[in-house]
């Protein structure tokens, strides 16, 4: 079964990068730091630059937070969006500050004076608002009506656009998350029918770094093989950077992304005689920072290791005390054990040098 083609959406840009129709689907996250320490956000930011971070998102708790907006945004490279809460003087202050965007329900503001000043600013600097719906915080009016369902998101979404909307402003970007993964999917197939303002997409409060990985591959691989998503963020209780690895992972597996190595390892069985999972793990971490697109192999078998990944660009097959280093599926070299992980480390940045040369 193949992947559906990809949802047409309106394209919007954050600080000069692309959102929506034919750009690629980018990663972002959200720094976990005090938004008032400026050189503690500033160093997380600059980290998940390393990992591949596109897009970052900073809370904006008071004005302290919201005036030290200017400092962050000088000192990293991405765009910067500003996540407010019902404040619509901090709004104004963080585009004063120069963000990239707001994610903002105008419906939360306050009074329509109050949207019609946000949208003011915004639109002078050509500021997208993404308009961001949880299934843990909707209206009690729409619970009431439609209960903790999709349709409730949907028309919460639907609700806070027409806001914007009113005001001829149409530079928006929607989320509908939900801890519940058929009920989120739900969600955005509904409201992929009535909009096309592009869609940011993840799966809510998704929990520790193994469940909530699990978790958000499972509702994230839903919602873009249906051609649903612009954005993402894997939502985990873990550092932000592992955020990043899980992201880039999935689009890896779906053949929409590639940055950094795929690793492909076997299982363990009984015919294996090396330290596979140690060794797997070794390698994971040594080959941790390349950020060319590249197949690495650890396999625990010599007779099947080589052909079995001969797709891979680089690889080692363990034996009784020795193993293979291959590439493409040729054999380079045959080594004990204990020198596998460095001959291959080297191997591989022998090649990525001859790239750069």
């Amino acid at each position: 079964m193949g992947f559906k083609e990809r949802r047409k959406s309106q394209e919007i840009e954050l600080g000069g990068f692309k959102i929506g129709a034919q750009a690629p689907i980018s990663v972002q996250s959200m720094t976990n730091t005090d938004t008032r320490d400026v050189a503690a956000t500033v160093a997380q930011v600059q980290r998940l630059e390393k990992v591949g971070c596109e897009i970052v998102r900073v809370a904006v708790p008071d004005e302290t937070a919201a005036l030290s907006l200017a400092a962050i945004k000088s000192k990293i490279s991405i765009p910067l969006i500003a996540d407010i809460h019902f404040s619509h003087r901090l709004a104004l202050i963080a585009v004063e500050q120069g963000v990239d965007g707001l994610r903002l329900n105008p419906g939360n503001i306050g009074s329509a004076v109050r949207v019609r000043e946000v949208v003011a600013v915004c639109k002078e600097r050509a500021i997208p608002i993404r308009i961001g719906v949880n299934g843990g915080s909707l209206d009690k009016e729409l619970v009431a009506k439609y209960g903790y369902t999709p349709k409730a998101l949907v028309e919460s979404a639907l609700e806070h656009v027409r806001l914007l909307e009113d005001e001829n402003f149409t530079l928006i970007k929607i989320s509908l998350k939900s801890s519940d993964v058929p009920a989120t999917l739900e969600a955005y197939r509904q409201l992929a029918a009535k909009v096309d303002y592009p869609f940011h997409i993840g799966i809510t409060e998704a929990g520790t770094k193994l469940r909530g990985a699990i978790k958000s591959a499972a509702g994230i691989s839903l919602l873009l093989a249906e051609g649903l998503g612009d954005t993402m963020r894997v939502s985990l209780t873990a550092p932000p950077e592992d955020e990043i690895f899980v992201a880039f992972e999935i689009l890896k597996s779906l053949g929409l992304r590639q940055r950094g190595i795929e690793l492909i390892s076997c299982p363990t069985c009984g015919r294996t005689e090396v330290q596979l999972i140690e060794l797997a793990a070794n390698v994971e971490k040594a080959l941790a920072h390349i950020q060319e697109p590249l197949k690495i192999a650890v396999m625990g078998c010599v007779v099947n290791g080589p052909g079995e990944a001969k797709h891979a660009d680089f690889g080692i097959a363990g034996g009784k005390g020795v193993g293979l280093v291959f590439r493409k599926g040729e054999v380079l070299k045959k080594l004990p054990e204990s020198e596998l992980l460095n001959a291959l480390v080297a191997e591989v940045e022998n090649y990525i040098a001859t790239l750069t040369n």
